[in-house]
């Protein structure tokens, strides 16, 4: 199960976006903060605030990762050759939780580790429980065979709320999807602005 620290859509409507872009986010109605004072006028944020709301944004938006976890990713972001930034987002969208969201299998990045953790996942035939385990280019990835009559599964697969993006070749009919190639910043579908370069300011400051 996720372990939920917080009601997500308060999220949301303290950043004042719809992280997820699902269409019952009560961001779409009230775009104030969340509380009794969140109408109040904000004042101008700091560097460091809007380093530190990068960071949060890109921690929540998969499935509240906990602080501890997301700093090893950057961590490894870091020590692996290239933009820091673009390699955030390489390792991030290579879990197989977001592969699993991505792919159309579950309606939701949070259902995604679920799915995962309840086993009804196998890479290239077998079977991973761990939602962060790193997919790599050319892996197959399928939803089991008891899982595939699922209602979840079958209402995420016919939902028209997002697309699948170029880095995923998806057989809805199989249930399987390949990861064809690690993406960069500007492949990965994001519902709102995701700035990574904050959240490196922020980790290296």
């Amino acid at each position: 199960m996720t372990k939920r620290i917080q009601a997500k859509y308060k999220s949301n409507r303290r950043y004042g976006q719809n992280l997820w872009g699902r269409p019952k986010s009560p961001v779409n109605k009230r775009s104030y903060g969340p509380g009794q004072h969140g109408q109040r006028r904000k004042g101008k944020t700091s560097d460091f605030g809007l380093q530190l709301a990068a960071k949060q944004k890109l921690r929540l938006y998969y499935g509240n990762i906990t602080e501890r976890q997301f700093r090893r990713i950057y961590e490894e972001a870091a020590r692996r050759k290239g933009n820091t930034a673009e390699n955030l987002i390489g390792l991030l969208e290579s879990r197989l939780d977001a592969v699993v969201y991505r792919s159309k299998f579950v309606p939701t990045v949070f259902a995604a580790r679920q799915f995962v953790n309840h086993g009804h996942v196998r890479v290239n035939g077998r079977r991973v429980t761990i939602a962060s385990f790193l997919v790599k280019a050319g892996d197959v990835i399928e939803v089991r065979d008891k899982a595939r009559s699922m209602a979840i599964v079958l209402e995420a697969l016919q939902s028209a709320e997002r697309d699948v993006p170029d880095y995923l070749e998806v057989d809805p009919q199989g249930m399987t999807s390949r990861y064809v190639r690690v993406p960069n910043l500007a492949d990965v579908p994001y519902p709102v602005q995701m700035e990574p370069n904050l959240v490196v300011e922020y980790y290296a400051s």
